[in-house]
C-alpha cells in the first residue's frame, strides 16, 4: 500500500498502468546493453576479419586477371577458327578418296541390308551422283536419280545414301505418296511414317555394319539426335538377334520415334507446306481422293528380306492416338483451320455446280430443283413454284384445244403444214 510508484505510463491521458520496477532511471537498460556491446566486442577479431577480407580480395584479382587471360585466347582461337573454315568452304570441291562415290559404297557393302538396297537400285537403273546442289541428298523419282552433297562426312554422305535408297524402294513399293494427296489428318500420319522408316533403314544399316567391324555408322549415330532410336533398336537387337529379321526391333525404333518430339517439327513443315499449297494438292476435289488404307502402311513396311514390321501393326497405327493425334496446340490450331478452309472449299464448290446446266437448252431437275433455260446468251432460271403454276396453266390450254404456231415458228421450221390440205379446207 506504501509501495513508490517508480514508472508511470499513460494512454490516452489517462494512467491505466503504474509499473513498480525498481530503478531510478526510466531507460536505465539503455546503459546497460551499451555496457555489454563494450565488453563484448574483441579488437583482436578485427584484426582477423581484416585479414579474410584482404585474402578474398587478393582470390578475386587474381581470378579476373586469370579470367581475363581466358577470354582473350577464347576470341582469338575463335577467329582463327573461323579464318580456316572461311577457307575450306571457298576453295572448290575436287573429290578426294575419303568423301568418294566408291569409299561410300564400299563402306556400304559391308550391309546386308544396303547391299540390297543398292542392287535393287540397280535394276531399276538409278544412277547415284555427288551433287553440290542439294542440301544433303535428295531423289528424284521421274528422272531415276539420286544425288549426295558431297560437303560432308563420311559417315554422313553414306547415312544420306542409304536415306535415298530406302525412299526409292517406298517408291517401289507404292508407299511413296505425297503427304498432301491425303485429307489432313491422314496426310500427317502417312508423312510422319515415312520419315520414321527412313530412320529405321539407317539405323538398322548401321547396326549390320558395327556386326562386320565397320563402327564409324554406328559411333555417328550414338553421338546424334538419333542416338534414343539407335539405342532401342540395340537393346532389341543385343537381347535376341532374331529380332532382327522378326521386325521387333525395327518396330522398337518406330513406336520411339512416334513417342518423342520428332511428330512436332514434322507435323510444323507439313502444315506450313499445307498451308502454302502453291500445287493445289489441299484443296482441290479431283486431285485429292486419295484415302489412307492399311495396305499403304503395311507397303511402308516392307524390306528386300525378313518380315513386314508394319504389317501386323497397321490398323492400330490407324487407329491409336499414340500415332494420329497432333499434340502440340499451335499445330492443332493450324490443323483446324486447313480443315475448316478446305470444307468451305468443298461446299462452296458444290453449290456453284448445283446451279450449272447439264445441256445446251432445258435442264430440269427434280420437283425441289430450280428450271434454267437458255435463250441463245441469256439464262432463264424458274423457280420450283412458277415452274408448277406454268405446267398447270400449259395444261388448261391445251384442254381448250390446239393452238396453230406462230409466226416465227413456221418460219424457223419446227413444225411443217401441208399446203394442199389448207387449200382445200379455204376453198
Amino acid at each position: 500500500m506504501g509501495r513508490t510508484c517508480r514508472v508511470a505510463y499513460t494512454l490516452n491521458n489517462t494512467q491505466p498502468v503504474a509499473c513498480t520496477i525498481i530503478g531510478d532511471q526510466p531507460l536505465f537498460y539503455m546503459d546497460y546493453a551499451a555496457e555489454d556491446d563494450e565488453e563484448m566486442f574483441d579488437f583482436a577479431e578485427l584484426g582477423i576479419l581484416e585479414d579474410e577480407i584482404n585474402t578474398l580480395r587478393q582470390s578475386i584479382e587474381s581470378f579476373d586477371k586469370h579470367y581475363a587471360d581466358i577470354i582473350d585466347n577464347e576470341a582469338m582461337e575463335s577467329v582463327d577458327a573461323f579464318l580456316e573454315n572461311a577457307q575450306s568452304f571457298t576453295k572448290p570441291f575436287k573429290g578426294g578418296t575419303q568423301n568418294s562415290l566408291a569409299s561410300i559404297i564400299s563402306l556400304l557393302e559391308k550391309s546386308r541390308l544396303a547391299s540390297a538396297y543398292m542392287d535393287f537400285a540397280s535394276a531399276h537403273k538409278i544412277e547415284i551422283t555427288l551433287s553440290a546442289q542439294v542440301e544433303t541428298s535428295s531423289y528424284e523419282r521421274q528422272s531415276g536419280l539420286i544425288q549426295i552433297n558431297p560437303n560432308q562426312s563420311r559417315e554422313d554422305m553414306a547415312l544420306a545414301l542409304v536415306c535415298e535408297l530406302r525412299r526409292h524402294w517406298q517408291h517401289r513399293a507404292g508407299a511413296l505418296i505425297h503427304p498432301l494427296l491425303f485429307d489432313p489428318d491422314n496426310a500427317i500420319l502417312i508423312n510422319r511414317a515415312q520419315i520414321a522408316d527412313l530412320s529405321i533403314a539407317m539405323i538398322r544399316v548401321a547396326w549390320e555394319c558395327q556386326l562386320n567391324d565397320e563402327k564409324s555408322l554406328w559411333d555417328r549415330l550414338e553421338k546424334s539426335p538419333m542416338s534414343d532410336m539407335a539405342r532401342a533398336f540395340a537393346r532389341e537387337a543385343f537381347l535376341d538377334f532374331r529380332t532382327l529379321n522378326s521386325g521387333i526391333a525395327a518396330a522398337a525404333v518406330f513406336e520411339t520415334w512416334f513417342l518423342s518430339e520428332r511428330c512436332r517439327a514434322q507435323d510444323k513443315t507439313l502444315i506450313q507446306q499445307m498451308l502454302a499449297d502453291y500445287q493445289g494438292y489441299m484443296f482441290d476435289a479431283e486431285n485429292n481422293a486419295k484415302s489412307l488404307t492399311a495396305d499403304i502402311i503395311a507397303a511402308l513396311g516392307s524390306m528386300p528380306y525378313g518380315k513386314n514390321y508394319l504389317a501386323q501393326h497397321a490398323m492400330t497405327i490407324m487407329e491409336d492416338p499414340i500415332f494420329t493425334d497432333v499434340r502440340d496446340r499451335s499445330n492443332a490450331n493450324f490443323l483446324w483451320f486447313i480443315k475448316f478452309e478446305r470444307s468451305f472449299h468443298e461446299t462452296e464448290q458444290e453449290l456453284q455446280t448445283s446451279f450449272e446446266p447439264a445441256g445446251p437448252s432445258v435442264h430440269e431437275g427434280h420437283n425441289d430443283k430450280t428450271k434454267v433455260q437458255d435463250h441463245g446468251s441469256e439464262k432463264i432460271i424458274t423457280l420450283p413454284g412458277v415452274a408448277q403454276r406454268n405446267a398447270q396453266r400449259d395444261g388448261a390450254k391445251s384442254k381448250q384445244g390446239k393452238r396453230l404456231t406462230s409466226q416465227t415458228d413456221r418460219q424457223s421450221g419446227d413444225n411443217i403444214i401441208d399446203l394442199q390440205s389448207w387449200s382445200q379446207k379455204g376453198a
